[in-house]
This record gives structure tokens, sequence and C-alpha cells, in this order.
């Protein structure tokens, strides 16, 4: 006797095939020389443990395209996926081993400090399609927010102004101005007060 499949059955019987990946319509912006060219650049001046100039490291993501305010300060161990969809405004900090990981446009207002080994994620994937296509998002972090060290911002985030993200968090959904947020995923646990 056959029986019915339930709902439940039948979205199981379709298996993932990472076989049928592509990019799709996806472009990184930028020629493949470019691409490629920034690979090296990348590998040799940010995902290096020499010490390089931070004067260096601006120059060079201006020539890639990213628009960069004074005073950067970009530690070593850093990787940016894509430099020309990169905003970055003046006096922030980029922490050892963040990982910029831009397939879309990431914005980071003025004095920003991302610490170390923070990931800031536009793309992840469409687990609801069995080529798992990807599904991109802008990330922007308003002027005065900490991104804590190892911490994750996902696609299409937004970190209003002054936000605090705590070591270890998890960001999935707009950061308010003026909180602070903890845990995975982040939850606002208090104001944010600055005394002079």
């Amino acid at each position: 006797m056959q029986t019915d499949l339930t709902i439940e059955q039948k979205v199981q019987s379709v298996p993932t095939d990472l076989s049928k990946f592509d990019t799709g319509s996806y472009h990184p912006g930028a020629s493949r020389l470019k691409v490629l060219v920034w690979y090296f650049i990348n590998y040799y001046f940010f995902n290096s443990a020499f010490p390089w100039p931070y004067s260096i490291k601006s120059r060079l993501l201006r020539l890639f395209g990213a628009s960069v305010g004074k005073g950067l300060v970009i530690k070593t161990k850093v990787r940016i996926k894509n430099p020309w969809r990169l905003v970055i405004g003046d006096h922030c900090w980029i922490g050892e081993s963040v990982w910029i990981d831009n397939l879309e446009d990431v914005s980071i207002g003025d004095h920003v400090c991302i610490s170390q080994g923070a990931l800031l994620l536009t793309g992840n994937h469409d687990y609801k399609k069995s080529d798992f296509p990807y599904r991109l998002g802008k990330i922007s972090i308003e002027s005065g927010a900490w991104i804590g060290a190892q911490t994750t911002v996902c696609p299409g985030v937004v970190c209003r102004t002054h936000a605090i993200l705590t070591v270890g968090a998890v960001a999935t959904k707009e950061l308010e101005a003026w909180t602070i947020y903890a845990g995975n995923p982040a939850e606002a646990v208090r104001k944010r007060v600055i005394s002079q």
C-alpha cells in the first residue's frame, strides 16, 4: 500500500547539489585583471604579518577604488575582498585579522573601530535552493560604532551611530544607535553612555 509523502519528506527529497552552483549574475565590480592584481596586493600588503605603514595601505586602497578618509589605522593580517566596494571614513581603526568579505558594498563611517578578528560578511547562500545561489546584502557601519573582537556582521546589517557589538557577538539585524549588543544572535543589553 502506497502512502502519501508528508510535506517534510517532500522537502527533504530534493538534496543540495553544489555541482550546479555558479555565481549567476554576480559581478565583482572590476575587471578580471584588476581582481587578480588586487589578490597579490592584498596578500603581500594587507594579509601580511609585516607592519607596512598605514599611509601605504591607505594609498593602495585608494588606488584600487576604495574611498578612504584621513587617519586610517589598519593593522596586520587584514583581508579585503573588493576594495572598490569599500568606503571608510576619517580616523577609523581596523584591527588585526579583520576580514572584510565585501562581495557587496561596505560603508564605514567616521571614528569607527573594528576590532581584531571581526568578520564583515556581505554574502551567504540561499539554502532553500538546491544549487545554493548567492544571497548578498550591503553592510553599513555608522560613525562612532564599535565592532568588537571576533564578531560577525551579517549581510544587510546596518550598525547605527555609536552602537557596540560586543566580543564574539553576531549581528543579524539592525543595531540601534547608542545601544550595546551581545550574544548570538546579538540582542540589546543596555544603552551606551559616553562621559567626558
